[in-house]
């Protein structure tokens, strides 16, 4: 099981472009529908909608490949 993470939570992610790092701005606990794609969530297993701290780009990622940042 991931770690869970919670709206507002810094965190930082593996990118093409390199490590990115942003705030999860909303917690998805079912099934969302993103720029054409399904990205499968669960309460087990939610999918965190992130803002990046650089771009404002959005991106949505599992717990598993996020790793949270002190303040």
């Amino acid at each position: 099981m991931s770690q869970a993470f919670k709206r507002g939570d810094h965190v930082s992610w593996n990118s093409e472009a390199g490590r990115v790092r942003g705030h999860i701005v909303r917690v998805h606990k079912k099934d969302v529908n993103y720029k054409g794609y399904v990205h499968h969530a669960s309460a087990e297993e939610p999918q965190y909608e992130i803002k990046s701290d650089k771009t404002d780009h959005i991106a949505l990622h599992k717990g598993r490949v996020l790793r949270r940042l002190r303040r």
